[in-house]
């Protein structure tokens, strides 16, 4: 299966370029379960949009330091094109930011945290296990970071997993699942990202963080269910 990556990271600072990029890390991540699918990965954030997205067996979304709600210039096509492969019933992963625009594409809500950051090893409780993701953990450990979340649901969507009471997921029939955290985050990265953002988390949170990363996240068998996920979307 070919999978196209739409990067919305906006992040060009010296640790961004000190680090795999996002279009690395999401091919990385479904290449644990299937490492002979090729993907093609389009700067979304700098207005660089794929002339046929139909061309593509499936689609992953990636997160950024962005808001849906910011109104940049590249936000508003790319939640017609999330509305347009939703038409089309195309299969759609989407994660933190995209996870956020899918919802917000579809008639859903975006608003702020009212926890402030979430960062670190993030539990997710999962209320409705798809038939693709039978085999995750009912409590699945995913790496997190993100200030914003979905306040509302669209209409048809169906609420997958919870996170302190707050939504993390959700899936749109078979062909669309989303997570409001991080499956591509390697272990390495998130440790140096919660020491790039030791000011922003403050130092409770930056302790709990640290806390949290003594242990790994469910990252391979997420990639497995992400895998059977496209195989049964297609």
């Amino acid at each position: 299966m070919h999978l196209a990556i739409l990067v919305t990271n906006t992040d060009t600072s010296a640790f961004a370029q000190e680090h795999p990029k996002d279009a690395e890390k999401f091919a990385d991540l479904i290449h644990l379960a299937r490492p002979d699918w090729p993907t093609t990965a389009f700067q979304i954030h700098a207005g660089e949009f794929p002339a046929d997205i139909t061309k593509f067996d499936g689609v992953m979304i990636t997160g950024s330091p962005a808001s849906t709600r910011s109104e940049l210039p590249w936000i508003a096509p790319l939640l017609e094109l999330i509305r347009d492969m939703n038409r089309a019933k195309q299969p759609l992963f989407g994660a933190c930011f995209g996870h956020q625009a899918i919802a917000l594409a579809l008639g859903g809500a975006v608003a702020s945290n009212p926890c402030g950051w979430v960062h670190g090893l993030i539990s997710n409780q999962m209320t409705a296990r798809p038939e693709w993701a039978q085999d995750l953990p009912q409590q699945t450990d995913l790496y997190g970071s993100h200030s914003e979340y979905v306040a509302q649901l669209p209409e048809q969507a169906q609420e997958t997993a919870t996170s302190s009471g707050l939504n993390a997921g959700f899936r749109i029939g078979t062909h669309i699942w989303t997570s409001q955290h991080h499956p591509e985050m390697s272990h390495h990265f998130i440790t140096a990202l919660t020491e790039e953002m030791k000011q922003s988390l403050g130092t409770d949170g930056y302790v709990q963080a640290l806390k949290g990363l003594r242990q790994l996240s469910d990252q391979a068998p997420f990639a497995e269910s992400l895998a059977r996920f496209f195989e049964q979307a297609r």
